[in-house]
């Protein structure tokens, strides 16, 4: 059976075929009185899900796109199915999801008629090995493969609020150790147009510097408003582990409050924005050593950003951040092109990457780049290539080559990650 006639028998069904339905004439040309399909056929024509072509064919025999399938779906979400057809009409809401955003559905009014908790997940592998170049020590070598399950339940709660949030466990496959299953956020999602207000523990906010400053997250407020133009606020605690160049500290609660400007399109984005961290940790690094950092438990952080992508897939980026604070080590940035890249639902997309980084430890807190498996104090050259080769599957390989920020030991990491998305 064609993939044509199936989703119209389908979509028959989501609607309800009623007698005096049945009695309704097909008009369609290739489509007889006698045809197998001739009643399911005419009932979507006279509900309006289908409407076939301008010579009064239907062409069954042709197979059909997700796309117009999902047309077919979202015609019939209208009909305000109940029982064994909004069933079946979940089902395939939950199939074409995607097809259906697309079409301008949004998820919220989707999810009335999909499950009230959606399960997503992520089984992502990656490896490390990192050479340091000691003087007068010889070389330092540092490897690690580490297995992680995420689980990402969704849960609805109304036209306006979400419940989400993310379960991990991770396993270090070289010593065959698991780490505890943990809740790593969670919190209510409120949107109101364009403004939307986060409550919980959730990731922070950060599109300005691409992951230069912080890639973790905090416990409290976030508000965002906007389309093109948005301002974004948030403010709450941080537990986060905060590492330097001479040690790694695991902070006390701080006091965090941040904002954030931004302009994008499809192709610019164009940022700026402020985070503030309230830590004796920062004050213990003046009193190691006046030169370092202000006498002060604050740092202060800002960053600007900016990334443009070409027509012909040609993407430039770059990021600035700043801790008025710190008295040395007191920026970071980072500047890149890159070409295409996989999006892990389309099989055989792929894409390149070089980009430049200068990372202080004072500065880039908690940075999100892979190439890093120990400290952050660093500067250097990052390649990598990413690649989908199946649906709902992403490979990236890289390469970062540079040195320490203090000691100017050579450093080079080979990083590569392996994630199946579910």
């Amino acid at each position: 059976m064609k993939k044509t006639v199936a989703a119209a028998l389908t979509a028959a069904f989501v609607v309800g075929v009623s007698s005096s339905a049945l009695a309704a004439a097909n008009p369609f040309s290739d489509v007889p009185a006698g045809h197998w399909a001739y009643n399911s056929v005419a009932k979507l024509a006279a509900e309006g899900v289908i409407e076939g072509y301008g010579d009064g064919t239907y062409r069954g025999d042709r197979n059909i796109t997700r796309y117009e399938m999902a047309q077919m779906i979202a015609k019939a979400m209208a009909k305000n199915p109940s029982g064994a057809s909004k069933a079946e009409l979940d089902r395939l809401a939950a199939e074409f999801r995607d097809e259906l955003d697309a079409l301008g559905v949004r998820v919220a009014e989707l999810e009335k008629y999909a499950d009230k908790v959606v399960w997503t997940g992520e089984l992502r592998y990656r490896y490390w090995n990192e050479r340091e170049k000691i003087k007068g020590d010889g070389k330092l070598k540092t490897s690690n493969n580490q297995l992680q399950l995420r689980l990402f339940p969704t849960a609805t709660v109304n036209d306006h609020w979400k419940i989400k949030a993310r379960m991990t466990a991770t396993t270090n496959m070289k010593t065959d150790e698991s780490g505890n299953f943990k809740l790593t956020y969670a919190y209510a999602e409120g949107t109101y147009g364009k403004f939307q207000i986060n409550l919980g523990k959730m990731p922070f906010y950060t599109n300005v510097d691409d992951g230069l400053v912080m890639d973790d997250f905090f416990s409290g407020v976030q508000a965002v408003y906007g389309d093109k133009f948005k301002i974004a606020l948030m403010g709450g605690r941080w537990s986060g582990t905060i590492k330097n160049y001479e040690e790694e500290f695991k902070s006390d609660p701080a006091s965090y409050f941040g904002g954030e400007l931004s302009y994008e399109t499809d192709k610019l984005y164009v940022g700026a924005g402020y985070h503030q961290f309230r830590s004796d940790f920062f004050r213990t690094l003046n009193d190691v050593s006046r030169k370092t950092y202000k006498n002060t438990d604050r740092a202060n952080v800002w960053t600007v950003g900016a990334r443009y992508t070409f027509d012909n897939g040609i993407k430039i980026r770059a990021a600035y951040a700043n801790n008025v604070k710190a008295r040395e080590w007191k920026r970071s940035w980072t500047a890149g092109i890159a070409y295409k890249g996989a999006d892990r639902k389309v099989a055989g997309s792929w894409g390149i990457s070089a980009d430049y980084r200068y990372t202080s430890d004072l500065v880039s807190l908690c940075p999100t780049y892979d190439a890093y498996f120990t400290d952050t104090h660093k500067k250097g050259v990052e390649v990598g290539v990413d690649w989908a080769p199946i649906t709902n599957t992403y490979v990236k390989l890289g390469y970062f080559w540079g040195k320490t920020l203090d000691t100017k030991e050579d450093v080079k990491t080979f990083f590569g990650r392996a994630s199946w998305f579910f």
